[in-house]
């Protein structure tokens, strides 16, 4: 543990209550957040389609551009950076100095993104230039406006972030995650409301200005609560604080670890948009399927973890066993329900995708290619989300400077392997050139794998071992195996029925048989959750 850690605190050693409410409330507002998010992206499949149109790509290519920004100072940068010190001052009651670092962050986060935006609404055309550069012609042109656009609603983003922080710090998780559904129905609206009504170009430029009013809906929606819990805030720039101060270093190396991920998911972009038309819209897509489980499983119970782990209590031996204890059981309970949904991509993917996109203009060879690229991010599906709590458990210790120098190997290596893959292996193997998209996210995945292996080591060097049994990872894959063998057989015997008859007799006897069979096996995730299951029926 670092000096910081390694100090005696007065009061005995206590590890706070365990939260699996605040994990569960999480998850609650992820759902809702990630089922508007897939209604929406229907819409765009529908309306915009994958590999039929230019304008799929430019959007894609247009509303990652900013996010970056959302990326580099939002909620994971607060989580890692922010929430240790502000959680370590609510401990010792000092709303005073807690008023004051929550002030001097927002200050400073609003000077920032001001000073951003306005370069990113100047510097669009560049930007989408070296980001993008295989986009000609209007497809670059859209790209530049939709950019312009969106920018802005960045900037909403980060202060929504911050909003976050607070509230997860006070362990108001509900009212957090919930917020983004607000986003999502505004663009929802407009695709809806415009899409019958306008040409293509027209319907991304409309879209793009509802994402911005969403993006400040989602921001005031959460105000009134985060004013309520911080009656001592004092917006200003505080930099002598010396918590304050302590976030701010802390945020550098979270800032160049978030712009390494940054870098990572832009090469992508980058080489997507060199492959053939509608790769770009394909690995979209395929992300916001496989964004359900990492945000459900990973993103929640990280969240929920770290005020928690941040505020525990002892010496370095006692802090490091109650750290331990809880990392061990979030990891043990992500893999549960990860494993499953991993084979699910690799099996049904495209029952997945045929039942939420393939309609309109998103036809049934989109669905095949968007398969494969799902099938390839499965691969890493389990290293990344139990890598968020890796990461959070160093967050936790005040650490910012490890987790960056694993994910700089692990992108240096997404970067070399995914274009070999997405590039020349198509054209070595004589096949559509829209398979390289697959070939991205089967890389990262394995990038991803071998930043995990990373993270764990040095980690139990510090707190000791922090795993998931192998013999339990074993049983839990070759449970889903067997039910994913018996959820084809369904699959075969509906043959061409209806996609959504389809979904529903697969995927629930897939899913039923795996918490049946495993908690017959005597997996206690498993029982758990049965016996929720069965008390809220009774």
């Amino acid at each position: 543990m670092t000096a910081t850690n390694s100090q005696t605190v007065g009061a005995p050693p206590k590890s706070p209550k365990r939260r699996l409410g605040g994990a569960a409330l999480v998850a609650i507002g992820i759902l809702a957040s990630r089922i508007f998010g897939i209604v929406r992206e229907m819409l765009r499949g529908k309306y915009l389609g994958a590999t039929v149109s230019y304008v799929a790509d430019a959007w894609v290519v247009a509303i990652r551009i900013p996010n970056m920004l959302q990326n580099l100072l939002g909620e994971g940068v607060l989580s890692a950076s922010f929430i240790p010190v502000y959680t370590g001052l609510l401990a010792q009651k000092d709303e005073e100095d807690a008023g004051i670092v929550a002030g001097a962050v927002l200050a400073t986060l609003s000077l920032a993104v001001a000073v951003i935006v306005a370069a990113g609404v100047i510097f669009a055309p560049w930007i989408v230039r070296v980001l993008a550069t295989g986009l000609k012609g209007p497809a670059y042109e859209l790209a530049v406006q939709l950019t312009r656009i969106l920018f802005p609603g960045a900037a909403l983003f980060v202060l929504a972030a911050w909003c976050i922080g607070i509230l997860n710090s006070h362990h108001r998780f509900f009212l957090a995650y919930i917020a983004p559904v607000f986003w999502n129905l505004t663009m929802i609206a407009a695709f809806v409301w415009y899409g019958p009504r306008v040409n293509l170009p027209s319907l991304a430029r409309a879209v793009a200005w509802a994402s911005v009013v969403g993006a400040g809906i989602q921001f005031l929606v959460q105000l009134p609560a985060v004013l309520r819990l911080v009656p001592k805030l004092k917006v200003r720039f505080s930099h002598r604080h010396q918590s304050v101060r302590t976030v701010l270093i802390n945020i550098l190396p979270v800032m160049m670890s978030r712009g390494v991920v940054q870098i990572s998911a832009s090469v992508d972009l980058w080489i997507a948009v060199f492959l053939p038309q509608g790769s770009a819209a394909l690995l979209a897509t395929a992300q916001a399927v496989n964004m359900l489980p990492v945000s459900l499983f990973g993103m929640a119970v990280s969240a929920a973890e770290l005020p928690a782990m941040s505020s525990i209590t002892g010496t370095v031996e006692e802090r490091a066993a109650l750290l331990r204890e809880r990392l061990q059981k979030s990891l043990r309970q992500v893999t549960f329900l990860v494993i499953p949904s991993a084979v699910a991509f690799l099996l049904f993917g495209d029952v997945i995708i045929r039942v939420l996109y393939q309609r309109g203009r998103f036809t049934e060879l989109d669905t095949l290619f968007a398969w494969g690229v799902l099938a390839g991010s499965a691969v890493g599906l389990l290293a990344g989300t139990l890598g968020r709590l890796y990461s959070a458990a160093y967050y936790s210790m005040k650490d910012t400077k490890q987790p960056l120098r694993y994910a700089i190997i692990r992108v240096a290596l997404t970067m070399a392997l995914g274009w070999i893959a997405a590039v020349p292996l198509p054209r070595y193997l004589g096949i559509d050139g829209h398979w390289g998209t697959a070939g991205l996210t089967l890389t990262a995945g394995i990038a991803g794998w071998v930043e995990f292996a990373l993270l764990r080591r040095e980690l139990q060097k510090r707190i000791g071992p922090a795993t998931v049994s192998r013999d339990l990872v074993i049983r839990l894959w070759g449970v889903a195996a067997v039910a994913g063998a018996l959820g084809y057989g369904v699959q075969l015997l509906l043959g061409s029925a209806r996609s959504i008859v389809v979904a529903i007799a697969v995927l629930g006897t897939y899913g039923m048989l795996y918490l049946v069979v495993t908690d017959l096996i005597g997996i206690p995730e498993a029982r758990a959750f049965t016996r929720r299951l069965l008390r809220r029926r009774a």
